[in-house]
């Protein structure tokens, strides 16, 4: 079983988490936090190996949370909760090791697909040595930061990069039309890709709204 802490300074929206990782098999939460100090205490005595952790706390913000942890050396996973969509905040978490960032508020589908990836790293077999740079890609990918989610069936990685990168290098947002357009997809497909994007995190979407009928949907790049 994988221990989970849930930090939140919510009571509400803790025990809707908390609710959420009870329902998913192989985890089980083993307490909750609703300051910064608190969730510091928390993983000092009881040792989880995952803590669901916002940023917006009431006595420090988030990241400060797991450089504590760090410092203390604590070497729990970190998968970042939070309302928080600034791109920088999203790196920060990258840069601190967060192993996901689900941005509030999620469904229990989305939250469960990311502890599912999560519990599959961490049973995958680990070789003591690495034999080649494909052995090192997958050690990172494994281990390193905010990992990249698993495609849809009938979505490809080569479009799925041509897609994010179109995504990257747009300044300001991009609709499915002119992400089509750009990378010479139908705008049914560039739909399709942005919108996993968007499920995942690593995009966000915006609404423009027209004169009439339904407003457009446009993407842009995260994390």
């Amino acid at each position: 079983m994988i221990s989970v802490l849930v930090v939140d300074d919510d009571f509400m929206v803790a025990r809707i988490h908390c609710g959420f990782v009870e329902r998913i098999a192989g985890f089980r939460v083993v307490g909750t936090a609703s300051t910064g100090e608190q969730a510091v205490a928390a993983v000092d005595e009881l040792r989880p190996d995952l803590v669901l952790l916002d940023l917006y706390l009431p006595d420090m913000f988030g990241l400060d949370v797991v450089t504590r942890l760090r410092a203390a050396r604590h070497d729990c996973d970190v998968l970042v909760i939070s309302a928080a969509r600034e791109a920088e905040a999203v790196r920060r978490a990258v840069r601190y090791g967060a192993v996901n960032y689900l941005l509030k508020p999620f469904g229990f589908d989305e939250l469960r697909t990311r502890l599912e990836q999560y519990a599959a790293r961490r049973s995958a077999p680990r070789a003591t040595v690495v034999s080649d740079q494909a052995d090192v890609d997958r050690v990172l990918s494994r281990s390193g930061s905010v990992a990249t989610p698993a495609l849809p069936r009938g979505l490809s990685t080569e479009t799925a990069e041509l897609v994010e990168r179109a995504l990257r290098e747009h300044e300001g947002t991009l609709s499915a039309a002119e992400c089509a357009s750009q990378v010479g997809i139908s705008r049914v497909s560039a739909r399709r890709y942005l919108e996993h994007f968007s499920g995942t995190g690593r995009a966000e979407v915006t609404l423009r709204y027209g004169a009439a009928g339904r407003p457009e949907r446009r993407y842009c790049w995260v994390g």
